[in-house]
């Protein structure tokens, strides 16, 4: 049989991709960068980003393919009941399925990211699919990432709080279920980030006999109040870096929460103008993807700058790979990005927040926050209390070391080996 590294490079080598384009720092650069922009070049960034895993199959590689890893990997639309709708996923399944598998974990995204985002948590995720014989899937909300464009309304009025926020949850969770139901899932373990955290409970709420637990990594929506959340240092935070295979998730202790909402109050004492004003725009529902779809040539350097910013941890290879493919999904047709103004109220907090909703929820959950995190703790600190208050002890809450928002991205290790060790938390003490 043919080794594992021929394996990978005679999938790769069978179908061509280009190299990613340097970051665009001239004009001329940038209007190229726009002009080819589309949804080729879009595929083309994902599968790069995916092809970093050994066990990828692309589009058009024979099922019979042979393998020696544990698990295969390919990409696929969902085709849903509206024949507008479809949702972008990744699955990553068990080559051997165990029938005493786990529930499959589903990874979702945050506001206008897309799945391609966690290409440096997908082996972690993917060897415990492997030893477990389940499977893992990422996916892209509707509206956002690679899945489809739809036009988003709500029609409840301006003064119909509840009506909004209810129409906006449900653009997605209820595309959500119906991918569920599609790809023949009875439980999932949601694991979230940020907007994805936040309607990961939502779903939860909604469908609660659907989800074995929740993994939700610096979720939004959390807090009442205008508490220490920041959204604006979303496009003016650098990366954090400082991150070794020697760091850790440790428990969130209340000394921790706190130290990190003082820096939180400190950044927004010296908030510049340039970011009042993002952050003006921001809470009147202006998405900030429309700032560089309206700067047409320019929007390629406009996402250069965040990019390098932003990636800083990254390899320059990687930096370049995770730059077009957030260039190719920020350029795509405005859809579910608009519901911000709907979920979120002035001030960047939610209007119906988590923290008055989520002792509801009978079954494990687990915040996760990166110790230079924007979004603030103290919301995730109270729903644990909440929830055991209501006679649920299995709440849970780390920090991650060296990390921001971005924790998955930004202390990748560390991450993974929380999840993996909160996916296996009920699994093994089960079995």
């Amino acid at each position: 049989m043919a080794s594992t590294t021929s394996i990978a490079s005679s999938l790769s080598d069978s179908i061509p991709l280009p190299p990613a384009r340097d970051i665009p720092s001239s004009f001329t650069a940038s209007l190229k960068s726009w002009w080819s922009a589309g949804e080729k070049e879009s595929a083309a960034a994902e599968e790069r980003l995916l092809r970093k895993l050994p066990y990828f199959r692309p589009a058009n590689t024979p099922a019979s393919t042979p393998t020696e890893y544990p698990v295969v990997a390919h990409s696929s639309r969902v085709q849903l009941s509206d024949p507008k709708k479809y949702i972008n996923t990744l699955t990553i399944e068990s080559t051997s399925p165990s029938p005493s598998a786990p529930p499959p974990a589903v990874v979702v995204h945050g506001y206008g990211a897309g799945l391609g985002f966690f290409f440096q948590n997908f082996p972690a995720l993917g060897r415990w699919a492997g030893a477990r014989g389940t499977s893992v899937y990422a996916l892209d909300w509707l509206g956002m990432g690679r899945s489809a464009r739809i036009p988003f309304r709500v029609k409840a009025k301006r003064e119909d709080i509840d009506g909004r926020v209810a129409e906006a949850e449900s653009f997605f969770i209820d595309s959500l279920e119906e991918w569920r139901a599609k790809k023949g899932l009875e439980k999932m373990t949601l694991i979230g980030h940020s907007l994805g955290g936040y309607l990961s409970v939502a779903y939860a709420l909604k469908y609660p006999t659907r989800v074995s637990k929740l993994i939700l990594l610096s979720p939004a929506g959390v807090p009442r109040g205008l508490e220490t959340t920041q959204y604006a240092r979303e496009v003016t935070d650098s990366q954090p870096v400082g991150a070794s295979d020697a760091d850790h998730a440790e428990p969130a202790s209340s000394n921790k929460v706190e130290s990190m909402r003082a820096g939180q109050s400190a950044e927004q004492r010296k908030e510049s103008r340039s970011r009042k004003l993002f952050t003006y725009l921001w809470e009147e529902g202006f998405s900030p993807f429309q700032v560089v779809r309206s700067s047409l040539f320019w929007g390629p350097i406009l996402v250069g700058k965040y990019s390098t910013r932003r990636l800083i941890g990254l390899s320059a290879e990687d930096t370049k790979a995770m730059h077009e493919y957030i260039l190719n999904i920020t350029l795509a047709k405005g859809s579910g990005e608009y519901c911000i103004s709907h979920l979120l109220a002035p001030g960047a907090h939610a209007r119906r927040p988590l923290v008055d909703r989520i002792a509801a929820l009978k079954i494990p959950v687990t915040f996760v926050y990166g110790d230079n995190d924007w979004m603030d703790p103290e919301g995730g600190s109270q729903s644990v209390e909440n929830m055991r208050q209501a006679g649920n002890g299995e709440g849970r809450m780390y920090i991650v070391p060296h990390a921001g928002h971005h924790l998955y991205l930004d202390n990748s290790k560390a991450t993974n080996d929380l999840l993996v060790k909160e996916l296996d938390r009920h699994h093994r003490s089960s079995s």
